[in-house]
């Protein structure tokens, strides 16, 4: 007797098909996995009328119990391992986060021919070209939409929605931990360090925050997002970063009086010269919808030549909007199973012998307008030195702003914002303002983006 593949259909004694469910194995129970689980039973039915046949947990692994789940009849491991290896299996959905183990993980469900979701920005970033080489030498597909902004659909939208335009630029606040320590630092007065520590008390923050302050999450995913908008390989060892735990409530409040916010901004942007690929904070105009983006919530901003721009708004993180996507792709992934692998979606949204060489620029060559704040000694003919610098090195000051002599250190806090100019000529500019004997310490830069 012929044994039909697991996932096949067959045909009952009556005639009629009997479509048997896709079977799927969660690697990782914490927050994500066990919204994924509950979301799976909760909305089994709805689940199964969108993707056509039903889907079925069939394996978990985890290290310990998730309170939140109610698992009853499911086999469970401590091994990721064995799931990627249960001949019964058809999806893996690696939720363990990390570079390591989740690679071995996912390249090992590929090997075994098994499809794989995936939230793991990081490894999408770090490890994506890989993973989709191997993954299209087998045949299999590797969805990852839970790894951009949380339950946002972006990916979705830049790489279908939004097939038919050439993307100018895209601009994203994708880190919910960063919005939040802004939104309060502006709202409220309060400093970076006093807003960090709450967001760690909330869990916003983990207990070392480098990957969300420092700006490397939101390059995870800000590489992500420029691959599939601009058709370049993964490469997130060139993409800018600089992060937000040396901005002051001083500036946040000058921004806010120039008719400006600040965002911790992840910008891609398509050059004759290259891809601009950086995260920085940014002055955004208060008018722009995007700077009025609070709190822990994600927005990524969207400019095509023929939709002009769009913007998706939403919750980038938590256990159901994370797992909203996550289950969206298994949805994807069941619709697709039984296409011919030639003609499904590409992973980065264009056919991947048609990537484009085309590279990504260093900071130094990448172009913006600036903030600049200068601490001066209050001595006459500063402000005329300080735009002879600005002038020689051509870059034009759009608004200058001169507060009142600080009574602590008796300096003049002087604030210019400057058009548009290559990057290069401002570090040069800013060198030599603090060189000048009227110019006391560093001078603050900060980029700012029109986004119009």
């Amino acid at each position: 007797m012929r044994l039909l593949p697991r996932s096949a259909s067959r045909r009952s004694f009556y005639g009629e098909f009997i479509v048997k469910p896709v079977k799927v194995g969660i690697c990782g129970l914490g927050t994500v996995g066990g919204g994924t689980f509950n979301v799976l039973k909760r909305n089994a039915e709805e689940i199964a009328r969108r993707a056509g046949r039903g889907i079925e947990v069939a394996q978990i692994a985890m290290r310990s119990p998730n309170p939140h789940c109610q698992i009853t009849g499911t086999p469970t491991t401590t091994d990721v391992f064995e799931v990627a290896s249960n001949p019964d299996i058809d999806i893996v959905i690696e939720l363990i986060g990390g570079y390591t183990v989740a690679r071995e993980l996912v390249l090992k469900a590929i090997e075994n021919g098994k499809h794989v979701v995936t939230a793991n920005k990081a490894l999408i970033a770090v490890h994506g070209n890989e993973i989709f080489a191997r993954a299209r030498e087998k045949g299999v597909i590797v969805a990852f939409e839970a790894a951009v902004a949380g339950g946002i659909p972006v990916i979705k939208a830049i790489r279908e929605g939004l097939a038919a335009n050439r993307i100018n630029w895209l601009a994203g606040i994708i880190n919910g931990t960063g919005n939040f320590i802004l939104t309060e630092m502006r709202e409220k007065g309060r400093t970076f360090p006093d807003v960090l520590a709450e967001a760690q008390a909330l869990g916003y923050a983990e207990a070392d925050p480098t990957f969300d302050v420092e700006g490397i999450d939101a390059a995870h995913k800000l590489t992500i997002l420029a691959s599939i908008a601009f058709g370049i390989p993964l490469q997130f060892d060139k993409a800018y970063t600089e992060g937000i735990t040396q901005l002051t409530t001083a500036d946040v409040n000058y921004a806010e009086a120039l008719g400006y916010r600040i965002k911790h901004l992840g910008v891609a942007r398509s050059t004759p010269a290259g891809i601009e690929l950086r995260v920085h904070p940014t002055l955004i105009p208060s008018d722009r919808l995007i700077a009025n983006v609070n709190g822990v919530m994600n927005a990524v901003m969207v400019n095509g030549d023929a939709a002009g721009s769009t913007l998706f708004y939403g919750a980038g993180a938590g256990m159901e909007p994370t797992a909203s996507s996550v289950v969206a792709d298994l949805v994807d992934v069941v619709r697709a199973l039984t296409t011919d692998p030639e003609n499904r979606v590409p992973h980065l949204a264009f056919q991947p012998d048609s990537l484009s060489a085309h590279p990504i620029l260093p900071i130094q060559e990448c172009e913006s307008a600036y903030y600049l704040r200068i601490q001066a000694k209050d001595h006459p003919g500063v402000l005329a030195q300080v735009a002879s610098i600005l002038s020689e090195r051509g870059i034009n000051i759009e608004s200058i702003m001169q507060k009142e002599v600080e009574e602590q250190d008796g300096l003049v806090p002087m604030i210019l914002l400057t058009h548009r100019v290559v990057e290069q000529r401002i570090n040069d500019a800013i060198q030599a303002l603090e060189a000048l004997e009227g110019v006391a310490g560093p001078v603050v830069r900060i980029r700012v983006e029109h986004l119009n």
